[in-house]
């Protein structure tokens, strides 16, 4: 629920702002914004433009900076901090109020060389006084001075308090919109538009004074702003405590489930590598009961000398025992490499969990709905959406750091700022698609699982992603060069290398849960 006309000339009539000079901006949200006055006493006015929390009010809560300066709130302290609000008044019952503010922003200081004629150098000054020109000089200084008085800046603020068009309006004295809170081309709120403020009605006045009666309000509250400081604290759908706290739950409950199912495969892939030992013993009994292989059965039946039992073994039966042998060897040398990699990947999802937990836990303890709803707005932002030190996709696996470009902008500027000539390069053969970088390592050779991770993401960000088996082609950056007079990003490899995978479902579900945000 929104203020309506007569609740907001009542607030205003408490915040009493003619006079008062305004000391600080902090805009804690996109859609929330606080004014620090001071007249007599220091007063935090709290504007919010919110769906069904629109309104305008003293507040005593704490308001906690943004993570990062947003651009309004920047634009207002450079043009009216320290300004003096002449006025403040809603424009008859519009639900628009409007500030007149003037600031007085002192002139630069002349430089040395602007007054050249007030220099006397050694020597002169005789024939300064001879020729009347010491004078003059002197004149022309003090006449600079007196006329470098203050500037005078004239501004209006404009804050609709409108459902569905809440707005904050900053022009210059003829009405031109200098910066909006939002830009509604719709609506003409654009920077250098003409802001055309409605016209009062006199009929319409009467009938609101009567239509929209100021909410019975009661408690220990010696003010209507302070009343409304906390309705709009507990009951309102922004800024509301308990609704943001349901909110974090839903969103805590939907990210734990995802990152600990993520956990709980990882676990499951380890314990199916505590085989690892048994293949080992499975190719050593291929080698010492390989002469029973037959050629056309496709298990190998023997007594396992280590327990005394008879096994069945799977074997390829147009192989030699030496060729199946060596398929478990290498079975048991993946499975001993992936076992090693997983302790990595674990410990990073474990500690995902934990930094979620703690998030949460922050977001409960917190009293403050401003602090929370940035808190909660900071994590739930979604991964496209989110600014990043470099442009793609970012994951760390097991120490290596590989980017992901997804269309030519961010292939380009990765290739430009972000990559060096030793890292490895991996490209889609004859199907367009992003680019993948794995950052170098001093004295390191990029391990293969690293090399499958790099080309599945490959195929996933390019036009092959639903084939069964993709070619790509890898090389050092060093060796790329720039197609002239060709397409943003396009490079030409050279002493490229060719590598064929088939997509790896499982392998990318455990690369999301290692991608860097």
């Amino acid at each position: 629920m929104s203020l309506n006309c007569n609740e907001i000339n009542l607030i205003l009539s408490e915040l009493d702002l003619e006079g008062a000079f305004i000391q600080e901006i902090i805009q804690p949200g996109f859609d929330t914004l606080a004014l620090y006055t001071y007249k007599n006493v220091s007063k935090t006015v709290l504007i919010c433009t919110a769906q069904n929390s629109i309104r305008m009010n003293e507040t005593r809560r704490k308001i906690t900076k943004n993570e990062k300066p947003l651009r309004f709130m920047e634009f207002l302290r450079a043009h009216i901090k320290g300004a003096r609000i002449n006025s403040c008044e809603q424009i008859g019952l519009e639900r628009i109020v409007k500030l007149e503010l003037t600031r007085n922003v002192a002139p630069e200081v002349p430089k040395k060389n602007a007054v050249i004629n007030s220099i006397v150098l050694p020597g002169m000054a005789q024939a300064f006084g001879k020729t009347g020109a010491l004078p003059q000089a002197v004149s022309a200084k003090q006449k600079q001075e007196d006329e470098a008085e203050e500037i005078t800046e004239n501004y209006l603020l404009y804050i609709k308090l409108w459902n569905n068009a809440a707005n904050v309006i900053l022009c210059d004295e003829n009405n031109v919109i200098l910066e909006p809170m939002f830009r509604r081309p719709e609506r003409k709120e654009l920077k250098g538009e003409v802001y055309i403020p409605p016209v009062p009605d006199e009929e319409k006045r009467q009938e609101a004074e009567i239509k929209f009666p100021i909410r019975e309000w009661a408690g220990d509250f010696s003010t209507f702003n302070e009343y409304i400081d906390w309705w709009y604290s507990e009951h309102a759908d922004n800024l509301s405590r308990e609704a943001l706290l349901e909110k974090a739950e839903k969103w805590y409950n939907i990210n734990r489930s995802k990152k600990q199912n993520a956990l709980d495969n990882l676990l499951q892939k380890q314990e199916s590598f505590k085989n690892a030992d048994k293949l080992k013993h499975q190719g050593d009994l291929i080698l010492s009961y390989g002469y029973l292989i037959d050629g056309t059965s496709r298990f190998l039946e023997c007594e396992d000398y280590e327990t005394g039992e008879t096994v069945r073994l799977l074997i390829d039966p147009e192989k030699s025992a030496q060729e199946n042998a060596a398929e478990y060897y290498k079975n048991y040398k993946k499975a001993v490499r992936g076992a090693e990699e997983l302790t990595s990947d674990i410990e990073a999802a474990r500690k995902n969990l934990e930094k979620l937990d703690a998030q949460y836990e922050q977001i409960k303890n917190e009293q403050n709905p401003i602090k929370i709803e940035q808190l909660l707005r900071r994590d739930s932002t979604p991964k496209q959406q989110q600014k990043k030190a470099h442009p793609g996709l970012d994951y760390l696996v097991n120490g290596w750091q590989i980017y992901v470009g997804r269309d030519a902008n961010e292939n380009d500027d990765l290739l430009r700022h972000y990559v060096r000539g030793d890292d490895l390069w991996l490209h889609t053969r004859d199907f367009p698609g992003g680019y993948v970088f794995v950052k170098a390592q001093k004295g390191k050779t990029v391990p293969l699982e690293i090399l499958l991770d790099a080309g599945n993401l490959a195929v996933y960000y390019s036009k092959a992603r639903n084939n069964t088996k993709v070619d790509l082609y890898y090389t050092h950056v060093k060796y790329l060069r720039r197609a002239k007079n060709g397409p943003k990003g396009l490079v030409l490899p050279t002493q490229e290398k060719n590598l064929c995978i088939s997509p790896d479902k499982a392998r990318l579900n455990r690369l999301e849960t290692l991608q860097n945000i």
